[in-house]
């Protein structure tokens, strides 16, 4: 056998962890495994020297022995089979685990099944979000068959014994150096076999039908918010237990109001005539009307805040604010009279423009400047 160091064909550092040593040992032996690599002596020579390595490294005892006194300490014990250490299926256990469900190195396999998970898309009004609610809901769900009672089975028949996998539910295969298991195709790894299918359910056990489930919307739920019903679902094969339903919250959209988070926004128009002199306006809120003032010369654009006016979250202890956004209102479908009077009004503020209008002037002196350079 190869004189090489064991450190240097698995290629780790020597103070590498028996997580990494195996790693490294499952990654060579995969690529030289002589099944993989027919015909190949120098593959072989390279898979048994990585066998060999990983035998001594991956055994406490004989790691130390070959750390100290290098391959003199292991000659005796490198042979044979391992003795203590680990071996090729103790290094790829983990690949069965992960590929075959933990069933590797046989074992019988469970046929009992959790039933599926729902989803129910559910619409709710704002008002019904932020003060809560209670509703029914209608969902298509797998339920137990009665005429077979489950079984799958035409009434006063039983399932037989698969005659493939003999009721284990797997066959095993041989693959060269690898001998797995997997789910027997016949009986789909029940371990039963149905001659004659119950015709209500076709031998699935289970016929789809709908149910009516209650639901209480907590106040303050939003948009994409989830409330689970523990043991809703579809129910589980061969007595397993149920999946759970989540009820997924979708917000319709509200006239008025638009939501951000805990906070409620609102586009508040006004005249042109109580944006200029000021006044007080009534607005609408989620638990009724609120009046606010506004200032003269209030410009289109302006936010006014109403703090607690918002929404209380489901996890917030303090309500949002509302937050009205003045949009003032070009007037329309005005008479000649009052189209004299704007005329009036335009003209005696011409030769003023600047104290009038000061946004207007900013704005034509930023323009005159960005032509003149």
């Amino acid at each position: 056998m190869s004189k090489r160091d064991f450190y240097e064909i698995l290629g780790v550092n020597r103070d590498a962890s028996d997580e990494e040593i195996k790693k490294a040992y499952r990654k060579l032996a995969m690529k030289h495994h002589p099944d993989r690599n027919p015909d190949n002596p120098a593959a072989e020579e390279k898979f048994k020297e990585a066998k060999e390595a990983y035998e001594i490294l991956s055994d406490g005892q004989k790691r130390s022995a070959y750390d100290q006194y290098g391959h003199a300490g292991v000659d005796q014990q490198a042979g044979m089979g391992g003795g203590g250490g680990a071996g090729f299926s103790d290094a790829f256990g983990g690949i069965f685990d992960e590929i075959f469900g933990g069933r590797g190195g046989g074992g019988s396999r469970s046929n009992i099944y959790r039933g599926a998970d729902l989803r129910y898309n559910l619409e709710i009004t704002l008002e019904q979000a932020a003060h809560g609610t209670e509703t029914k809901i209608r969902i298509p769900t797998m339920e137990v068959c009665e005429p077979c009672n489950g079984s799958g089975a035409k009434p006063g028949t039983q399932p037989k014994t698969c005659p493939t996998c003999g009721g284990s539910g797997q066959v095993r295969l041989q693959q060269g150096f690898f001998s797995i298991q997997q789910t027997c195709h016949k009986c789909h790894g029940t371990g039963r076999f149905i001659a004659e299918p119950c015709k209500h359910c076709d031998g699935a056990g289970r016929i789809k039908q709908h149910k009516t489930l209650a639901v209480k919307i907590p106040a303050g739920v939003d948009e994409g918010d989830r409330i689970r019903l523990s043991g809703e679902g579809e129910h589980g094969v061969n007595g397993g237990p149920p999946g759970d339903l989540y009820v997924q919250i979708h917000l319709k959209q509200h006239p008025v109001f638009t939501r951000d988070h805990n906070d409620l926004h609102c586009e508040m128009p006004i005249s042109f005539t109580a944006a200029a002199l000021g006044g007080e306006i009534e607005i609408p809120t989620l638990d009724g009307a609120a009046a606010i003032k506004i200032p003269a010369e209030t410009q289109s654009g302006r936010v006014f805040r109403l703090r607690g006016k918002g929404i209380k979250g489901v996890r917030s202890h303090t309500h949002g604010d509302l937050m009205c956004h003045v949009v003032v209102e070009t007037p329309v479908n005005l008479t000649d009279h009052q189209k004299e009077l704007l005329r009036e009004l335009e003209e005696s503020s011409r030769d003023n423009n600047a104290k009038h209008n000061p946004r207007s002037k900013s704005w034509m002196d930023k323009v005159k400047d960005f032509f003149a350079e």
